[in-house]
């Protein structure tokens, strides 16, 4: 592409702002932020909901809250970065979450505390998207792309492992208060950074009336489908309300995919998530973070309860994982996505985590960390971060610029989503293992001979669940094979929109 074309089509050259990599950084810590918040806050929970007067049956809705808000407004605050800029919905998400932040660490009351992380969620939904579609307009040059989304995968994949650490330390030595007011200085100094370092690229906004109906639609169908499977986890899969949520949100979706087929300006273009390859990235990637969530949530307990260890150590016990998704994601993704395509990364990368996933089936209630935990987790985390890096580049690749925001919400949205259905599915699955082992082994036990029956029923419900995140780590890897079919980015600029045709080995928009 030319330079006049290139400008005309809004898009910066690659070698053209320098600050870029310096945005880089603001960007990533504002990813990291959000990411830490998913995870920082359940090692917290026990002692807010102490502190709070919060009753069991109340507690989940210090994480479902956040989760409704945040998933349920994803498309909406992607089109909103498309409209108003980037930028400036990057800077006002960052300022949202930070005032929520402080709003929940300074909470006095239950509904207080659920109130700002409904906040927390509105404004993520704002950032989440802002963010990648940030980096997909700023990032056009393939090596530098590999570059910038492999420390973008790393912190999106470890993140949450990193949360796990954070967490434990200031609940154990502060406060459970400075988990919320931890992301008031990350939000500050990313908001600061980008209001003076980012360099949006002119034109490529999506100028369109917002589509109302769209919002409505996709806002209500998606709130339906996280808070249904919030549901089932806490009240069963025959429950009334979960039952009519799962109804009502499939009504409402495919209400929208018809509203979508028929406006002039709809707020998810369909050409977006049909096209073959980001149709194949946002199901493979939902797929493997519902493995993923169910093994954080799993581990914890498993090192906490079974082990003894303490929030600290257990977050410290994480470790290995955050080193393999860094490494899988800087070194192996971001050195090969420029010489293979992305498939040879993405299938290999989610059955290489599906081996650590098939490791940790062996877990007993003594089973040595060193022998069995370590190397599972290092294949876990070699694996996503492999996989994450390609897939979170080419999401958003080859979009046209006026979609990089709806394009980059389906990203955080097939996340968003595979994380509620995760936690609901394999926790349904490991409790009615658990319960299931326990009846059959509990006759004739006492005393402490009932504890151990006790731990062994829940070792044995988790490993029950683990094995079906095998067989869906194994799913993501035959459809990145199967439906990721763009050939490795040539080494000219990648640049988003550019009307290529589909025999031309990268990734394209849409027909």
């Amino acid at each position: 592409m030319s330079e006049t074309a290139r400008k005309a089509a809004g898009l910066a050259a690659p070698s053209g702002d320098a600050n870029r990599w310096k945005a880089l950084v603001f960007i990533a810590l504002a990813q990291l932020m959000v990411v830490l918040d998913a995870t920082i806050v359940n090692i917290a929970l026990p002692a807010a909901q102490e502190d709070l007067g919060i009753s069991d049956g109340n507690k989940q809705w210090v994480i479902t809250a956040y989760a409704l808000a945040f998933g349920g407004l994803l498309l909406f605050g992607g089109r909103v970065a498309d409209l108003w800029g980037r930028k400036r919905t990057f800077v006002l998400g960052l300022a949202g979450f930070a005032a929520a932040s402080a709003l929940g660490g300074a909470a006095t009351t239950g509904s207080l505390m659920f109130g700002a992380r409904a906040l927390q969620g509105v404004f993520g939904a704002l950032l989440a998207p802002a963010a990648l579609s940030l980096l997909a307009v700023m990032f056009t040059d393939a090596k530098e792309r590999a570059k910038a989304f492999g420390i973008y995968g790393a912190i999106a994949g470890g993140g949450g492992a990193v949360g796990l650490i954070l967490g434990g330390f200031l609940t154990e030595y502060l406060n459970w208060r400075w988990t919320f007011f931890v992301n008031v200085p990350f939000a500050v100094v990313a908001a600061a950074g980008a209001y003076f370092v980012i360099r949006e690229p002119e034109g490529g906004r999506n100028r369109n009336p917002l589509d109302i109906p769209g919002v409505l639609l996709s806002t209500l169908g998606l709130v339906a489908l996280v808070y249904g499977f919030t549901r089932a986890e806490s009240d069963g899969w025959s429950d009334t309300v979960t039952v009519t949520m799962f109804v009502a949100s499939v009504v409402l979706l495919l209400a929208f995919v018809l509203v979508e087929a028929k406006v002039k300006a709809p707020l998810l273009p369909l050409r977006v998530v049909t096209d073959r390859n980001r149709g194949g990235i946002y199901l493979s990637l939902g797929l493997a973070i519902i493995g993923m969530f169910g093994l954080f949530l799993f581990l914890t307990y498993y090192l906490q309860i079974v082990k003894g260890y303490s929030p600290v150590k257990t977050g410290f016990a994480f470790l290995p994982m955050v080193v393999g998704m860094i490494t899988g994601s800087t070194q192996i993704g971001t050195r090969l996505m420029t010489r293979l395509p992305a498939r040879l990364l993405m299938g290999p990368g989610f059955l290489v985590a599906g081996v650590g996933m098939l490791l940790l089936t062996q877990l007993e209630i003594d089973s040595s960390y060193p022998a069995l935990l370590l190397p599972a987790m290092l294949l876990l985390g070699l694996g996503m971060g492999t996989a994450f890096m390609p897939a979170m580049s080419l999401a958003t690749q080859g979009v046209q610029p006026r979609d990089a925001g709806v394009a980059s919400a389906m990203v955080n949205t097939s996340q968003q989503v595979g994380g509620a259905i995760g936690t609901a599915l394999l926790n349904t699955i490991a409790s009615s293992a658990t319960t299931s082992y326990v009846k059959d082994h509990i006759a004739g036990a006492a005393g402490k001979q009932q504890q151990l029956v006790g731990l062994q029923g829940m070792v044995h419900g988790y490993t029950a669940a683990i094995w079906v995140a095998v067989g869906i780590l194994a799913l993501a890897s035959l459809i990145a094979f199967t439906f990721v079919n763009a050939g490795r980015p040539n080494m000219a600029a990648v640049t988003a929109g550019e009307g290529v045709e589909d025999e031309v080995p990268v990734p394209v928009v849409a027909h």
